[in-house]
């Protein structure tokens, strides 16, 4: 898989644990589905953390369903990696060294309805089919000028910039 960062990540200072995150990144026609969340203002492509013991493409097709309803996600295809070190709030460690796994994937069939988490339903997270570019533009202003900014938005408008160059204009032309 390709490496998505555009340097390499740093190590906190303190002690850190690694998580797994698998990421789709579905397109259709011209437009990329995403989920914006309201309490960071931000767009991010869906899919998590993968549980211990659990298999990354399963790990993703369960990210898909809870956060978009996709049902059925097919053509399953690593696109590339992103590392980066977050900050953690738990007492067991000071930071998480976070390596997203990025697929392209279909999505067959129909959607049923999210089934986000507390969390995310709290956050006002919300899936949204959108032109990348767009995206791109608002996640830029967010990290430039908002004071509601989450950890994520450096590493999603990375990912996005990526996808634009790589996947989107195979789709455009």
């Amino acid at each position: 898989m390709k490496q998505l960062n555009t340097k390499p990540a740093e190590a906190l200072p303190g002690s850190h644990f690694i998580r797994h995150a698998a990421r789709a990144i579905v397109t259709k026609d011209q437009e990329i589905l995403l989920l914006y969340t309201a309490r960071y203002d931000d767009y991010t492509l869906p899919g998590g953390g993968v549980d211990e013991g659990e298999d990354m493409e399963a790990a993703l097709s369960r990210e898909l369903l809870e956060e978009t309803g996709a049902k059925s996600v097919t053509q399953i295809k690593p696109y590339g990696i992103y590392e980066e070190f977050q900050r953690w709030h738990k007492p067991e460690f000071d930071n998480v060294h976070i390596i997203s796994h990025c697929f392209i994937v279909e999505i067959c069939g129909h959607f049923t309805a999210p089934q986000m988490e507390a969390y995310e339903q709290a956050n006002g997270m919300r899936p949204v089919w959108m032109p990348i570019q767009d995206a791109i533009a608002h996640n830029r202003d967010t990290l430039a000028n908002s004071d509601k900014k989450g950890q994520s938005v450096q590493r999603e408008l990375t990912i996005l910039e990526n996808i634009a160059k790589d996947i989107m204009k195979l789709n455009l032309g």
